[in-house]
């Protein structure tokens, strides 16, 4: 039972005051128990409403039985002041939507963290569960001696709870949003110091301490950077009493925002040395989520349709202050190459929205999940961007900081946004948030040729700001421009070669005049500026999905070109989007197995030029995903170093291991030598990549009853084997279980919920699909599918159809 906007309407209007008093005893296997003290005003004594809890085993309210049906806790007759205390003890789960418990194999440590999030706060204790009854929240933790409690407050004091156990009491915090609620436990390795009088802090597990140590300097550094340097934009304290972030296992998201104690993938933190393109994406990522502490934690959107007032102005933040702050300048070219792709994707999919619906467009919160999506993500980030390159930078950031003034600790509205920027600009601020953020879609910027000048044209609606970039015959740069394009055509001096949108300041799709493409196409490794080739990279990628670009020429693109390319997030954004959507999506199953011989070839030519150390990485890990060359790879395990001079670390190892059991070259007894002798969770989950991926039906068969079977895998464990699983070479292997995926993953969805839903349904399948499995999953989607699993069968469909133009 999800709830509605009518519902949350209703309880707000009722509900106000509210304040929640929480204890965990985390020292129990199975389950924990939780004890709530809810204290809260109501505008009608005498009046009804509900908290949420879900999939509680005990529950009893103020003493006595409650009235509870597994998700809702009925409270009747209130008075105008009420304290309800609750008791429930509640499973722990492995899906990372709730309380998640995790034993490290590396040395049988055992963590606890609360991963909450939208409708997920209900599943970890008793809560009015929406966004517009933020709380102050207190928290206390009974833990094992030695272990560390993180919370979104400062840690106030520790005592003894005798038998070897101990109780944090973590201070009071402000106002917080509760689907921003969090409590980490376990024997973490920390680093912690001051700045700006505050407590800081970095946490990983403690099998982890030495890749932590080995980060410390840079990961202290970043997060001072990016939080002087949001005070200085945004001209407003920050709220929370300290701030700790940590690398928590099993968390669904990449990192969560919550307030005083932001949540990582521990992923995040290598095993291996990262490179600099793993630290300029980690990087970012600090920078996001440090932006949510004003946009979403301080100031905090009042009802799920207005996600873009956190989501998009966090991405947007995340890449604009990794570079001009944290010294990662080159943050937009991932963006453009990468998460803005996925945008124009989205966007043309039938599931697509606006960056800003409104609110009855968002009946409950089910459907709300939804749009945590590309459109609120990277739609929504160019969106700002372009605000920004239009309204200008002074006048933006005045009105973001009369809009914090407005709203602290509060909740807010796209309409209250809009007048903070008006009382900060002379612009027609309503008129460009109707055109941009109202409506679903985007417009066309065409390049055409008019006598000796060039010509831009807009198809659609929207009014765009961006730089065009210019070149002679040889691709090296002329004079560019800036312009303003809306429905009267741009005309500027000609040029052999003319790029609009060179930085990828707005959102709209790219056509280039033939010459022009003519030229790029032929050398793109000529053009200096890396943002300027994403953007050329980007509109091929475009080009294929829309059928304007063969498969075959794309990939001639890649042979030509990418041996040359000297950025890495490039060279692994093109490969990784070749082997992604290309090979499952715009190519027949025979034609698989050339492809990657071919994207494999172009590694190889990429290492024998000698690039530098990054790139050479990313050509290294990506030529050990696609080399036909099991004697290649078989040499990298032995010698522990590449035939090119790259060390052969765990994370490449697993890569290769895993290949090479695609390949059919390495049995399951070997990968389980691999596993023993790597006792990590990377062992674990590469383990069951590569056992999932050997090409036999007996291995296929066994992964699948370990997808679909009991005891349920955890969320890790279930993504390792479904990748393994669903190789684009062993589509005829496999061809027989799309169906089985269909039928009976959806069976295991309905008993399992929401958690398993996520998992299922990004385990689409990922190799290229007949026609009529293609209508076997538009069969699917006319009955009863969950509304998380029935989202993402929609938009592989629609992306499925793409590919079969």
């Amino acid at each position: 039972m999800s709830l509605t906007l009518t519902e949350a309407r209703e309880r707000a209007a009722l509900v106000s005051g509210v304040s929640y008093e929480l204890h965990f005893d985390l020292t129990t296997r199975g389950s924990y128990h939780c004890r709530a003290v809810v204290r809260f005003t109501t505008s009608r004594p005498g009046a009804s409403t509900f908290l949420e809890l879900a999939n509680a085993e005990e529950v009893t309210v103020d003493g006595s039985p409650a009235t509870y049906d597994g998700r809702r806790i009925a409270l009747d007759d209130l008075a105008a002041d009420h304290q309800v205390v609750v008791e429930a003890r509640i499973p722990y789960v492995t899906d990372g939507d709730g309380m998640y418990t995790f034993t490290d194999p590396a040395d049988g440590e055992t963590y606890v963290g609360a991963y909450v999030g939208m409708d997920v706060a209900q599943r970890v204790f008793p809560c009015f569960d929406q966004n517009d009854l933020k709380a102050p929240v207190t928290v206390s933790v009974t833990v094992p001696d030695g272990w560390t409690v993180l919370a979104n407050g400062r840690t106030d004091r520790t005592e003894p709870a005798g038998d070897g156990l101990v109780t944090w009491h973590v201070a009071t915090t402000p106002p917080i949003p509760l689907p921003m609620f969090t409590v980490c436990a376990g024997p973490f390795h920390s680093v912690t110091w001051e700045h700006g009088g505050l407590p800081f802090g970095w946490h990983a597990r403690a099998s982890l301490a030495g890749q932590l140590d080995r980060d410390a300097e840079e990961l202290r550094r970043v997060t001072e950077a990016c939080f002087d340097h949001y005070l200085e934009l945004f001209e407003e304290p920050f709220a929370f009493g300290s701030y700790d972030q940590a690398f928590v296992p099993g968390l669904n998201w990449g990192a969560l925002e919550n307030p005083g104690c932001v949540t990582y993938r521990d992923e995040i933190l290598p095993v291996g040395t990262p490179t600099r393109n793993e630290r300029r994406k980690r990087g970012m990522i600090i920078a996001h989520e440090m932006a949510h502490q004003w946009f979403g934690n301080l100031t905090t959107m009042t009802w799920w349709e207005d996600t873009w007032l956190q989501e998009s102005f966090a991405d947007y933040m995340g890449f604009r202050v990794a570079s001009d702050a944290a010294g990662f300048e080159d943050a937009f070219v991932d963006f453009s190459i990468g998460k803005k792709v996925g945008g124009y994707a989205a966007d043309e999919r039938r599931s697509t929205h606006p960056v800003a619906p409104l609110a009855e467009e968002v009946p409950d919160v089910d459907a709300a999940t939804g749009n945590f999506d590309a459109i609120s993500y990277a739609k929504g980030n160019s969106a700002v961007r372009q605000l920004v390159t239009w309204l200008g930078d002074e006048d933006f950031l005045a009105g973001v900081r009369a809009y914090f003034s407005r709203h602290r600790f509060g909740n807010a509205t796209l309409d209250d946004f809009v007048d903070a920027l008006d009382s900060a600009t002379d612009r027609d601020v309503r008129g460009w948030v109707t055109a941009w953020l109202r409506s679903s879609g985007f417009d066309t910027v065409r390049v055409t040729r008019d006598g000796d000048d060039v010509v831009l044209t807009r198809e659609g609606s929207r009014p765009h700001r961006f730089e065009v970039a210019r070149y002679d015959a040889e691709l090296l740069p002329l004079d560019g421009a800036v312009v303003d394009l809306a429905a009267e055509p741009v005309r500027l001096p000609g040029a052999p070669v003319v790029v609009p949108n060179a930085a990828g300041e707005t959102f709209a799709r790219l056509r280039l005049d033939h010459r022009s493409w003519e030229a790029l196409s032929a050398d793109l490794a000529l053009v200096e500026r890396d943002d300027t080739r994403a953007i050329v990279w980007s509109t091929a990628m475009d080009m294929v999905r829309c059928g304007d670009l063969a498969a075959v020429d794309f990939l001639g693109l890649v042979t030509r070109h990418l041996p040359r390319e000297r950025n890495a997030t490039l060279v692994d954004a093109v490969l990784g989007w070749s082997a992604d959507a290309l090979l499952p999506r715009a190519l027949a199953p025979d034609e698989v197995t050339d492809a990657l011989a071919q994207l494999a070839a172009a590694c190889e030519s990429g290492l024998a030029s000698g690039p530098d150390a990054d790139v050479a990485v990313a050509l290294t890990r990506r030529l050990a995903t696609t080399s036909p060359d099991s004697m290649l790879l078989g040499q990298w395990l032995v010698d522990r170093e590449t035939h090119t001079g790259i060390e052969v670390d765990q994370h490449l190892r697993w890569l290769a291991v895993q290949r090479l059991a695609s390949l059919g070259a390495l049995e399951a007894e070997a990968i389980a030598e691999e596993r023993e002798a790597d006792g990590t969770i990377q062992g674990v989950l590469g383990a069951a990549h590569a056992l999932a991926a050997i090409p036999t039906p007996e291995a296929k068969d066994a992964a699948w009853q370990r997808l679909l079977g009991e005891p349920p895998l955890s969320n890790r464990e279930f993504e390792a084997t479904a990748a393994g699983f669903w190789h684009p070479e062993h589509t005829a292997l496999v061809a027989d279980h799309v169906g089985r995926y269909l039928t009976d993953g959806l069976a295991v969805a309905r008993q399992r919920g929401p958690g398993f839903e996520d998992m299922l349904g990004r385990a689409f399948p990922g190799i290229p699909l007949t026609d009529d499995q293609v209508g076997a999953v538009r069969a699917a989607l006319e009955g009863d599918v969950p509304p998380i699993l029935r989202r993402f069968w929609d938009d592989r469909y629609d992306d499925v159809l793409t590919g079969h133009r």
